[in-house]
C-alpha cells in the first residue's frame, strides 16, 4: 500500500498555487476488504455512513479513512464505488421517486443514468489527505470554489490540450466525480448535490473535480507555467469601469504586426532551439548552422543592446545606479543579477529596459536574412524561450534535453565546481523535464557527438520537410 512517488510535495504545491481550504482527497479502491488494514492510521466508521460523510472527514478533519458495503446507510453509495449490486427498488425507480422524481418512470432514468464503477471487482474504499502520502491514489478529488476550478482546468489543458466536458446526475453527484472519472481515466467536475452539502459539511460555493492520479503532475506542470505568465489566485480585479487594455499581455496587443515583424520578407521557417544550462544547445546550433540554418543568438543580442553607449545601458544606469557599472564602463552582469534576482519588480523593470530592444533587433536580423533567402530555415538560440513565453513567435520548437543528473554532472565539470553545487544552480532554473511538453522536436543530447550529430542530422531533414510544407 505504500505510495510510488513523492505526492506530498506535489500536492503542497498545489496546495499553495491554488490557495485551498480543503485537504485533496486521496482515493483509491482495494480489491480486497482485508487491504484496509495496510493502509497506516485508517478509520473504518463506528456507524452506518455516507460516502460523502467520509469524503467530508478526510477534506475538514485530515483524517484516513475506509469503508466496505456494509458500513454504507443505503446501497446508493457503494452501488457507485461497484461495492455491491444495485437493488430493484432503485432499479425500477421508486428509491428516486420518493424525493428526487415525479414519476418511476424518471426516477428509474436517473438511475440508470449515474455512472458507476464495475461491480463485483473491488470489496472496498481507502481515503485520505494525499499529503499525508497514504497510498498510490486512483485519484484525487478537489473540493474548491469556481474561480480555483478554473485555474485547474485550465492548468490540465496548458499541455495537449483538449475540451473538458462535464456532467449532472442531480442528486448523487458524487457519482459524476469519483464514477466518471474511475471509468473515463480524465478529470472530473461535479456541482456536489444536497446530499454532500447536507451531509458532507460541503459550502455553497464548492464545486469538487476529481483528477486521476496519472494527470497529477501535468496539472501542476500547468499551474506553475500559468504562474510564470500571471494567471493566478486570488484572481486581482481590473474594474469593470476602467480602461483595462493596460491589463492585457503585451503579446496580446498588436500581436498581428509582431508577427509580420517576426516574418520579415518572406515565408521563413522559424525554428527556436531552446534547453537548460550545460544541455548542449551551442553544440546542437552549430551542427545546424553547419547544415544550412543560419543562427540568430538571444544571448548575443542581449549583451549587444547593454553596451557603451546604448540607450539600454543608460536606461539601466539611470534607474540602478552606476553601482551596477564596471570600472570600464560596461555593465556589471553579477552586480545586476544579483540586485534583481530576489526583486520580482526590480527584474520586470530590468527587463522593461532590454526587452524591447532586443525584439527589435531580432526583427531586423530576420529581416536581412530573409532578403537573402525568403523561405530559410532560421535557428533562434533562445535559452530562456520558455520562461519568458515566447514559443508563440516560432514554427518549431527544439528543445536540447539530458536529464537532470546529467546536466548537473556535465554543469559541475564545465564550471570546475561540485555537483551539490551545480544542483543548487539548477534548482533556481525551470526544470529541464518541464521544458520537454513544449518541444516539436526533442533532441536528445546523452550520447556521444557521433550519436548527437546523427540525431540533428535527422532533425534537419525534418526541419527541411516542415519548410516546403510551410
Amino acid at each position: 500500500m505504500e505510495a510510488q512517488k513523492d505526492w506530498g510535495k506535489l500536492i503542497r504545491r498545489m496546495e499553495g498555487l491554488m490557495r485551498l481550504k480543503y485537504f485533496p482527497v486521496a482515493l483509491k479502491m482495494l480489491e480486497s476488504r482485508s487491504e484496509l488494514g495496510k493502509v497506516p492510521f485508517l478509520r473504518k466508521p463506528a456507524h452506518k455512513v455516507t460516502l460523502c460523510q467520509l469524503i467530508g472527514q478526510v477534506r475538514s478533519f485530515d483524517w484516513t479513512v475506509g469503508a466496505d458495503a456494509e458500513d454504507f446507510l443505503f446501497p446508493s453509495c457503494p452501488s457507485i464505488l461497484g461495492l455491491c449490486e444495485i437493488p430493484e427498488s432503485h432499479k425500477n425507480g421508486t428509491f428516486r421517486s420518493i424525493v428526487w422524481t415525479a414519476t418511476r418512470e424518471d426516477g428509474r432514468k436517473m438511475e440508470a443514468s449515474i455512472p458507476r464503477l464495475p461491480t463485483g471487482k473491488f470489496e472496498a474504499v481507502a481515503l485520505a489527505p494525499l499529503a499525508y502520502n497514504p497510498f498510490e491514489p486512483d485519484m484525487v478529488l478537489f473540493y474548491a470554489n469556481p474561480a480555483q476550478m478554473m485555474l485547474l482546468i485550465n492548468s490540465l489543458q496548458f499541455s495537449r490540450y483538449e475540451v473538458m466536458q462535464f456532467c449532472c446526475v442531480g442528486e448523487s453527484s458524487c457519482s459524476d466525480a469519483v464514477a466518471r472519472c474511475f471509468n473515463t481515466g480524465k478529470a472530473s467536475l461535479g456541482i456536489p448535490c444536497y446530499g454532500e452539502r447536507r451531509y458532507g459539511h460541503v459550502q455553497d460555493e464548492d464545486l469538487v473535480m476529481a483528477v486521476p492520479a496519472a494527470l497529477m503532475e501535468k496539472a501542476l506542470h500547468g499551474m506553475e507555467a500559468l504562474y510564470r505568465r500571471g494567471v493566478r489566485y486570488p484572481i486581482s480585479f481590473a474594474g469593470v469601469e476602467t480602461d483595462v487594455a493596460a491589463q492585457f499581455p503585451p503579446s496580446y496587443k498588436g500581436l498581428e504586426e509582431v508577427m509580420a515583424k517576426v516574418r520579415g520578407k518572406g515565408a521563413p521557417l522559424l525554428v527556436a532551439v531552446t534547453g537548460g544550462i550545460a544541455c548542449g544547445k551551442t553544440t546542437i546550433s552549430a551542427m545546424l548552422e553547419k547544415l544550412g540554418a543560419p543562427l540568430i543568438d538571444f544571448d548575443l543580442i542581449a549583451r549587444q543592446v547593454v553596451e557603451p553607449g546604448t540607450d539600454g545601458l543608460a536606461k539601466i544606469v539611470d534607474y540602478f545606479g552606476k553601482q551596477v557599472l564596471q570600472p570600464d564602463g560596461r555593465l556589471d552582469r553579477k552586480r545586476l543579477s544579483d540586485i534583481v534576482f530576489q526583486d520580482v519588480e526590480k527584474r520586470k523593470k530590468l527587463e522593461s529596459f532590454t526587452h524591447p530592444p532586443i525584439y527589435e533587433e531580432f526583427f531586423r536580423q530576420v529581416e536581412a536574412i530573409t532578403q537573402k533567402d525568403p523561405r530559410a530555415i532560421i535557428q533562434v538560440a533562445v535559452p530562456l524561450l520558455i520562461e519568458l513565453n515566447l514559443t508563440y513567435l516560432f514554427d518549431v520548437v527544439v528543445v536540447v534535453y539530458i536529464p537532470a543528473e546529467e546536466q548537473a554532472r556535465r554543469l559541475a565539470k564545465r564550471d570546475s565546481i561540485t555537483i551539490e553545487e551545480a544542483e543548487n544552480i539548477l534548482k533556481a532554473q525551470l526544470p529541464i523535464d518541464d521544458k520537454k511538453p513544449y518541444a516539436t522536436f526533442l533532441v536528445d543530447n546523452t550520447g556521444d557527438l557521433a550519436t548527437t550529430k546523427k540525431r540533428v542530422e535527422e532533425l534537419w531533414e525534418e526541419l527541411k520537410k516542415l519548410g516546403k510544407s510551410s
